[in-house]
Parts: structure tokens; sequence; C-alpha cells
């Protein structure tokens, strides 16, 4: 959302091999709208945005740097959730293929 000045709800799946955390409309459909390679990737809570109102993001967001250097900014439902995303694509991030 961050990258086309909106914020759209889309449905994630984590994959370990590959490594990837793949999006998709959550109204549905089989095939993904796109994907982050996370092999090598930073992931981090961000705390403040300054693009943003702060009634938006209620300080449950966090990025995903990837290795080529492309910045997702994605907000959880909530601040555990948002810990728990983050924990598991770390993981992801070290162990994937």
């Amino acid at each position: 959302g961050h990258r086309r000045k909106n914020w759209k709800v889309r449905k994630f799946v984590l994959r370990e091999d590959p490594a990837y955390l793949h999006y998709y409309d959550p109204a549905g459909g089989e095939e993904p709208l796109g994907a982050i390679h996370l092999r090598g990737s930073i992931v981090t809570a961000v705390e403040d945005m300054p693009d943003t109102k702060k009634y938006d993001v209620d300080n449950i967001l966090f990025e995903i740097i990837t290795a080529n250097e492309v910045h997702y900014y994605l907000q959880a439902a909530s601040s555990a959730e948002r810990t728990e995303w983050i924990k598991a694509i770390q993981a992801v991030a070290r162990t994937g293929k």
C-alpha cells in the first residue's frame, strides 16, 4: 500500500521453500497478485511513518527490506499479530531457500 499511496487488504501466505511471501486478493482467486522474495531480507517493526495519518496505521506496521533493497510496508491486525509475522518472516529469511 505504501508504494501506491493507499492501503489495501491482502491475504498473505508465507512459504519457506522457496522463501516467499505471496499475496492474494482476499475476495478470492487462486493466483497470487505478487510475491516478496524473503531470502536475505530484513524485517522490522515500524513505530512511525511520516507520510501517513496517525489513525491510519495505529502503530502496527512492519517493514520488509528485500536483499535488493525494495521496501514493503505492511500493517498487521494487532500488535501481537505484528510480532508473530515479524518472527515468522525473520526465520524464513534466514533459513528459507
